[in-house]
């Protein structure tokens, strides 16, 4: 089976934020307000059942949002009608369809890719010249991986068991390295969700 269909599986029952929103959305909207964009457009990939497309809409952005999952469309379109959520793929050529726009937002997607360099090519493409990529994953760094083993916690933080889950773990120079070889000429991170060391998730602007 591809690994689009395997996407394809990935099931939402509700179109309400998830728990990663609680710490996400607050510096993502310090960072979005921050850009001064000339066009008040953004596409969103990986939108899940597009709860963090409706806030950004209510900033007083235009959103386009994609997401494999047939359950999380479904869900996002009967919650936020107002919103253009269409069934997609990081792995799809998503410029050709939408075009390009001043800001892309991939919140908590990396890290389920198997093919992230075709996913960083997706994002880079969809930019406009200068444009401004937002894109947060869960953080790893040596203090908390090390806080980990002590606690017995890599079960419980990896989740094998988790169908559709985490199966990349990066770090701020892999997701550096990454960015940088598609041709972001400059990243940089926001630890959030705890103090630094031991942060949940870390949130990388890349500039085209």
């Amino acid at each position: 089976m591809s690994q689009e269909n395997l996407n394809n599986q990935y099931q939402y029952r509700s179109a309400e934020p998830t728990w990663s929103n609680g710490y996400l959305w607050g510096p993502l909207k310090e960072i979005v307000l921050a850009e001064n964009q000339r066009e008040a457009r953004i596409f969103e990939i990986g939108c899940g059942s597009g709860a963090t497309a409706d806030m950004l809409s209510k900033l007083g952005y235009s959103v386009t949002a994609v997401d494999p999952s047939v359950s999380g469309i479904e869900q996002a379109k009967q919650a936020y009608p107002h919103i253009s959520f269409h069934e997609g793929s990081a792995y799809d050529d998503l410029s050709k369809y939408y075009g390009n726009y001043p800001i892309v937002v991939s919140l908590e997607v990396v890290e389920h890719c198997f093919w992230p360099r075709r996913y960083a090519k997706c994002v880079y493409d969809l930019l406009d010249e200068n444009g401004t990529a937002i894109i947060s994953t869960p953080y790893h760094g040596y203090w908390k991986n090390l806080a980990l083993a002590l606690a017995g916690k890599f079960d419980h933080h990896w989740s094998p068991l988790w169908d559709g889950g985490h199966i990349k773990f990066w770090s701020e120079k892999t997701l550096t390295t990454l960015l940088k070889e598609i041709g972001f000429s400059s990243v940089e991170f926001l630890r959030v969700g705890r103090i630094p060391p031991f942060a949940k998730s870390m949130i990388a602007v890349a500039r085209k």
